[in-house]
């Protein structure tokens, strides 16, 4: 992950070894294993490895060095503002030795520096607590992070302290943070929320009730306060703000000794009487998240659940406007933002997304009587019809008419609750807004069809659908939807339109049974804290510290452009296979079957019809049948041949950081052996995974053909496999079904932005064992 918004690169950091040279070049090209340094591999990157050591290597000592501004003054290398074509460069042997400034300018010039964040958890244990990644280094503004805008994901984040995008990932409520969780690429989540997938986050804590309770309030006065305070709060009037609050809304307890006038003893009182919990909804609970169910509502029947919802909205902007208020001091302010509740902290969002998106028009003593104005509604128009022609939904045509109609009349919140919360905005970040738009888009399409997809819902966010047999839609979330987006579109949280299958009924959803990953040997397992702190050390392009810096240890690394098979046309995605599984074993960790040999498809038995989902918001919602969940696979035709592989875990993709000034030579330490797409299916067992292949992939000898065959059955654990999937997007997708099929995750990387060596560096940094390398713009030029 990165530091967003800052410009320039960070330095890179060396402290000077305590070994010494005796000026033989053989013996201190080994200096690193003999010294029993954190770098102990010997081996060259086009030689097979000669010991195997763990990538979970200790914390070195403090560096020094250079600052990057510094870099470039006249006693810098001549080779600082040229682009690297051989190593060593022209007119320097191979024997010569470099010291730390002419090392760090021709090798660790623009390239991704990664650094670790374990950071503790609010009146929680130490046994609790967050990580984070963050990059810099590749001097420019590019991330490995998608646009919030262009990913239609900005209602999915929120910063408490301060409006705006977050800096870094720890600002924000949602935690792991929706401001750095999709990549750059389709399919994909950044560093950081790979890092992040390795916190401990608590459980709820429960509020105990403070016993101050509010005063009791008719809707008509709750919303008449609510209308003054689209105008903000009256903060320069001491005794009006005292008014407002204890004559209105609390009781002061103090009020004839010591009056509560301060912003301080106010913030205290507001927090004491929304912290009883069984008063007050609890916007925790995931199930509490699409908030406008509360007052979508507005007959008779539900006018109590109105009232309650709307007091404590009142009471939490209250609160909010205290808070930001700016007579409270920034310091003070952004403490307590970070040390009061979690229950709280979501009454907050709840106030800020009313304050900036909801003004009140008019009101009276019902709620049929309220009218409300939505500040983007204009915008969440324009973004729900992108997203409708970007998916290229089935009946275009005759949703945008309705949107259209819809929209014209003012009833575009009558029709559901999600579709209320998203042409409102008022939508609480997290992963709920992918359904929001989803269900505001199929209620807005005409097509008695679509009452099939009535149950989509974020507490089931691993599923998808086919709609009119014509295309299926995925969630990011889902593992179909990772390992198809190359062929996709990703947008909002979703991947579509991807290709249908005959598993499903002509408009019906599906939920997809995954694993979890293995996780028997450290190149296997989630980042541990020991591996986001040590990231940086583990992945210097320079290697470990030292006084020089022999040329004869680095090498240029790129794939074989000259060969034939570089844009390998022999892939084609066959299938995409559903089979029915029960819903108990949904969370299973039962291991597939092996990876079979080449065979002719085989259909699977259709599954019996059911309902479908779309957050039970239509008529017959309650009457739809519960979705089915299923086992997804993926067959490819490879040179003739077919191959199945199962989606039997839920790996992660992680879009590569952007380098620059690339292509980067890599330190002889970082070992790695490539392989061409079409040919990847014959790696078995790669560093020991042996779990996709059950009882048969561990004792398959003759793993595929290359230098290496030890390698590839378990002798070096962090060796990186490097898929070269450049050609058609189904190259792709099979490295990406090939890593769910035997529980890895993997690196993505456009060689247009990122150079090999980057890659194979962030994979150490990222403790992942695969690195999948595509080629956007030579794609492009062969199209």
């Amino acid at each position: 992950m990165a530091e967003p918004k800052k410009k320039g690169f960070w330095s890179l950091f060396r402290s000077k070894s305590s070994a010494t040279r005796n000026g033989d070049p053989e013996r201190d090209s080994l200096r690193r294993a003999s010294d029993g340094d954190v770098f102990s591999r010997t081996t060259r990157p086009d030689e097979p490895a000669q010991a195997s050591t763990r990538r979970r290597r200790p914390r070195r000592t403090d560096s020094h060095g250079v600052k990057g501004k510094d870099r470039e003054d006249p006693h810098s290398s001549p080779y600082d503002l040229v682009p690297l074509t051989e190593w060593p460069p022209s007119g320097m042997s191979s024997r010569e030795e470099l010291s730390l400034g002419p090392a760090m300018q021709l090798i660790s010039r623009g390239v991704p520096a990664f650094k670790g964040y374990k950071r503790a958890i609010p009146h929680a244990s130490d046994h609790f607590y967050a990580l984070f990644a963050t990059v810099a280094g590749n001097r420019g503004d590019e991330s490995d992070a998608a646009n919030p805008h262009d990913s239609m994901t900005q209602l999915m984040t929120l910063r408490l302290a301060e409006s705006g995008p977050a800096t870094y990932p720890w600002e924000t409520l949602e935690q792991p943070s929706f401001s750095f969780h999709f990549g750059k690429r389709p399919g994909t989540i950044t560093l950081n929320h790979w890092a992040s997938l390795g916190s401990v986050l608590p459980p709820p804590v429960k509020l105990r009730d403070s016993g101050v309770a509010p005063r009791e309030m008719h809707l008509e006065v709750i919303f008449a306060r609510l209308k003054e305070l689209d105008r903000g709060l009256e903060d320069d009037d001491e005794d009006l703000m005292y008014r407002n609050l204890y004559k209105r809304l609390l009781k002061d307890p103090d009020k004839y000794l010591s009056p509560h006038k301060t912003l301080d003893k106010q913030i205290t009182d507001l927090i004491m009487v929304l912290s009883r919990p069984d008063h007050w909804t609890d916007f925790t609970n995931p199930k509490n998240q699409i908030v406008t169910r509360f007052i979508f509502d507005t007959s008779p029947a539900n006018s109590q659940a109105y009232l309650r919802f709307c007091h404590q909205l009142l009471l939490s902007l209250e609160l909010e406007l205290r808070i930001q208020s700016r007579h409270h001091m920034t310091d003070a302010k952004e403490k307590l933002l970070t040390q009061i509740p979690p229950t709280i902290q979501w009454n907050l969002a709840l106030a800020r997304r009313w304050r900036d998106n909801i003004r009140v028009e008019d009101y009276g003593s019902m709620p049929d009587q309220v009218q409300l104005r939505y500040k983007l509604k204009r915008r969440q128009v324009k973004m729900l019809k992108r997203f409708a022609q970007m998916m290229k939904w089935p009946n275009l045509g005759e949703t945008l008419d309705t949107l259209k109609r819809r929209d014209a009349d003012s009833t575009l919140d009558l029709v559901s609750s999600h579709a209320m919360a998203f042409f409102s905005g008022l939508a609480l970040p997290g992963p709920t807004f992918p359904f929001l738009i989803m269900n505001a888009l199929v209620d807005m399409d005409p097509d008695r069809a679509t009452d099939e997809l009535t149950l989509l819902t974020h507490a089931h966010p691993s599923c998808g659908f086919q709609y009119r047999n014509s295309y299926t839609y995925w969630t990011a979330a889902c593992i179909v939807g990772k390992v198809l987006a190359p062929t996709c579109r990703a947008l909002a949280g979703w991947v579509g339109p991807a290709r249908p299958t005959t598993d499903l009924g002509r408009t019906q959803i599906a939920r997809i049974r995954a694993r979890r990953p293995p996780s028997p040997s450290p190149s296997h397992a989630m980042m541990t804290p020991d591996d986001v702190r040590s990231m940086s050390e583990r992945s210097d392009p320079l290697g470990p510290p030292t006084q020089v810096f022999p040329v004869s240890e680095y090498a240029l690394v790129s794939p074989d452009r000259d060969d034939d098979a570089y844009l390998a046309d022999l892939v084609r995605i066959e299938l995409l296979t559903l089979r029915p599984c029960h819903a108990a074993l949904a969370s299973s960790t039962s291991l597939p079957p092996p990876l079979q040999s080449p065979a002719s498809p085989s259909p699977a038995p259709p599954p019996s019809r059911g309902g479908g989902g779309g957050g039970g918001q239509h008529a017959n919602a309650a009457a739809a049948t519960a979705p089915r969940y299923y086992d997804a696979s993926i067959q490819f035709a490879i040179d003739g041949v077919s191959w199945p592989l199962r989606l039997a875990y839920d790996v992660s993709f992680v879009s590569a950081w952007p380098c620059s000034d690339g292509p980067h030579p890599l330190f002889f330490d970082y070992v790695y052996t490539p392989v061409k797409a079409d040919q990847l299916v014959k790696v078995r067992d790669w560093n020991g995974s042996g779990y996709g292949g059950g009882g048969g992939g561990g004792n398959n000898n003759n793993k595929f053909g290359v230098s290496s065959p030890s390698t590839l059955s378990g002798g070096d654990e962090e060796r990186v496999l490097v898929v070269e999937a450049f050609g058609v997007p189904d190259n792709e997708v099979l490295a990406r079904a090939w890593c769910a099929h035997w529980g890895l995750s993997a690196i993505v990387a456009d060689l247009g932005g990122t150079c090999m060596a980057c890659a194979i560096r962030e994979a150490y940094a990222a403790t992942m064992t695969v690195v999948i390398l595509v080629d956007d713009e030579q794609n492009e030029r062969e199209d």
